[in-house]
C-alpha cells in the first residue's frame, strides 16, 4: 500500500472517529455508529486495521484485525474501543487518561503467504520497517506490525519475540516451518 491511499481528510475523519468512539465508550458506555453518508467511498471499503493507543510514548492498548470483513470506518471504531477497554495487558482506559492518550491507526494490506524452504532462510526474506509479520502454527497465531521493527531491529530477535507472543518458545521458528504471512500498513496518528 503506497502512501496516499488515504488523503489527509480521510485520515483526519478516521482519527476523529476513533477518538469519539473511545470517548463515548469510556464516558458513557454508549457508542454511536458513524453515518456512512458523511464518509468517502474509500472509508467504506472492507479493510482490516489496528488501533494503537499510547500515553507519553508508552503502549496503552493495541487491538486489530488481520482479515478485512467490514467497512474500514466500522473496523476503526470497533478496534479503537477494544484497544481502550479490552486489551488484556491493561486496565480499561480511565476518564483521566482520555486527554493524554494518542491514537495511531494502521490500515493493513491483504496478508500474503511467504514461502520458504528452511528455517534459516526465513530471516533473509523479511523486510524490516516495511513488513508486518504473522506467524501461525496450527491454531496459534501472532503478529507484529511493521512499527515493531523500531524496538526489535534484529530479525532473529523479532522472530523470537513473535514466537513468544504466539505462546511458543523463542526458538520455535528455528525448529520447524511455520505458516508465515507478511503485510504492509498505511499508518497515521494524531499529532
Amino acid at each position: 500500500m503506497g502512501p496516499g491511499v488515504y488523503n489527509q481528510q480521510e485520515r483526519k475523519a478516521l482519527l476523529e472517529l476513533a477518538r469519539s468512539s473511545i470517548s463515548n465508550a469510556v464516558l458513557s458506555n454508549n457508542v454511536k455508529l458513524a453515518d456512512p453518508n458523511t464518509l468517502s467511498e474509500n472509508l467504506k471499503t472492507e479493510r482490516a486495521c489496528f488501533v494503537t493507543l499510547t500515553i507519553h510514548g508508552n503502549l496503552r492498548g493495541c487491538i486489530g484485525s488481520l482479515e478485512a470483513y467490514q467497512p474500514l470506518y466500522q473496523d476503526v471504531q470497533l478496534r479503537a474501543i477494544q484497544a481502550a477497554l479490552d486489551d488484556s495487558r491493561f486496565q480499561p482506559l480511565s476518564k483521566q487518561e482520555l486527554g493524554q492518550v494518542k491514537i495511531e491507526i494502521s490500515v493493513l494490506t491483504e496478508p500474503a503467504l511467504l514461502e520458504y524452504d528452511t528455517p534459516d532462510q526465513l530471516p533473509t526474506l523479511l523486510r524490516p520497517h516495511i513488513d508486518g509479520v504473522i506467524l501461525q502454527d496450527g491454531n496459534r497465531r501472532a503478529t507484529f506490525l511493521p512499527q515493531v521493527w523500531q524496538q526489535l531491529p534484529n530479525k532473529e530477535d523479532f522472530l523470537a519475540r513473535l514466537c513468544q507472543k504466539m505462546g511458543a518458545s523463542a526458538d520455535h521458528w528455528k525448529t520447524k516451518l511455520l505458516q508465515v504471512f507478511t503485510y504492509q500498513v498505511e499508518e497515521f496518528s494524531e499529532h
